[in-house]
């Protein structure tokens, strides 16, 4: 029978929200899965700017086509980016915005072994 285990995203700090810095790849890391486990990601986004930013969200790799691209409305509150996709391996979730600092991810992992 599979175990599940609420997890904050590894990227996070006490599970803040993880600002995110870059503006070109590789991104701002946000999670790294688990070795063996599949790790169940969910991701939501929030610009606090006042103009649209445009995220990539780079999924296990650094490069198309394994990345995820979002506009992120301006001052619009969360908005889910991630609906609970599967990684492992110790793939790496990273993320970059059109503009630095103003783009906040926030989430959680349900891990299943």
């Amino acid at each position: 029978m599979a175990t599940y285990t609420k997890l904050k995203l590894s990227g996070s700090t006490d599970g803040k929200g993880i600002k995110v810095a870059q503006t070109a790849t590789p991104g701002t890391t946000i999670h790294t899965a688990d070795a063996t486990a599949l790790d169940e990601i969910w991701i939501y986004c929030v610009n606090t700017s006042t103009a649209a930013v445009k995220l990539t969200i780079e999924w296990g790799e650094d490069t198309a086509p394994g990345n995820i691209e979002a506009t992120i409305p301006a001052e619009s509150g969360l908005q889910l980016c991630v609906p609970g996709l599967l990684l492992t391996n110790n793939l790496t979730v990273k993320a970059f915005a059109s503009t630095a600092n103003v783009t906040v991810i926030h989430g959680f992992v349900n891990r299943i072994s």
